[in-house]
């Protein structure tokens, strides 16, 4: 009787050491990992990327502006440095409008910005990463995604939203920044955040994004209709991505005061 006890004890130990062996990332339901993972399947799929983005912004009357531009990206290293492009194509008023940004998750963003009116390329201050993007409800900051390394994340639940099944997740910014905490829902089968709300101090509500597809291009899922909401001001801007390409072999030198005047043609068509 003994032996049979003993040996399905260590039956049952072994089956654990087994699990634990095979768990993953999700499985183990580490916040900081799980936002690790969805950031880097957002924002560094592939070595590099570029795509055709249509941007439309929707005011409270229901009023509507669109934004056609080309986005670019080469990354130095997967979570570190890393350089994007966005050339715009229409309307007038902001063709040939240029903007780079060159992301350090050890410092601060440097971001520019040329406008062809004036013939100026001006430097966007790291302290207007809130700032709204050429007129959208997206700031600087979402273009590139925000370092998971900048919040303390907690896993608070899982959820359904939507038909995806997600972890829920809190984040608290590490220093004072311009929202008191974030909610992120991350879908389990693809790892990429699906919902994110932003708090102030206060707990309002200060902007909400949502991915409305995902998609998988070139082997990566990705959110190819995404969403940003700010309800205090009852405004919308939905882009969709198409024509996506990963490792296509993006040039170093093409994220450089140069091109921000000259667009590279090969990728501006």
């Amino acid at each position: 009787m003994r032996s049979k006890t003993l040996f399905g004890f260590l039956f049952l130990a072994m089956a654990t050491v087994a699990l634990v062996i095979t768990t993953g990332p999700a499985q183990a339901q580490d916040a900081t990992e799980l936002m690790k993972e969805a950031h880097l399947n957002m924002y560094y799929p592939g070595d590099d990327g570029s795509a055709r983005v249509a941007m439309t912004i929707t005011d409270k009357r229901g009023r509507t502006r669109e934004r056609n531009f080309v986005i670019l990206r080469r990354d130095w290293e997967d979570g570190g440095e890393q350089r994007y492009y966005v050339y715009f194509f229409e309307p007038n008023d902001v063709r040939r409008t240029t903007f780079m940004a060159w992301k350090d998750p050890d410092g601060d963003d440097s971001r520019w910005i040329y406008l062809p009116s004036l013939d100026l390329v001006k430097p966007i201050s790291a302290n207007d990463k809130e700032s709204s993007f050429v007129g959208s409800d997206f700031a600087y900051e979402d273009v590139s995604g925000r370092h998971w390394n900048e919040d303390t994340h907690t896993l608070v639940g899982e959820e359904t939203y939507q038909d995806w099944g997600t972890w829920k997740i809190e984040s608290v910014p590490k220093e004072d920044d311009y929202f008191e905490k974030k909610i992120s829902w991350i879908d389990k089968e693809s790892m990429l955040v699906v919902r994110e709300e932003y708090y102030d101090r206060r707990g309002e509500l200060l902007k909400v994004f949502e991915v409305g597809e995902i998609e998988v291009a070139d082997g990566y899922a990705t959110a190819t209709v995404r969403t940003m909401t700010t309800p205090r001001k009852d405004n919308s801007t939905v882009i969709e991505f198409s024509e996506i390409d990963y490792d296509t072999g993006v040039e170093e030198d093409i994220f450089s005061e140069r091109y921000l005047k000259s667009p590279p043609r090969k990728y501006i068509q």
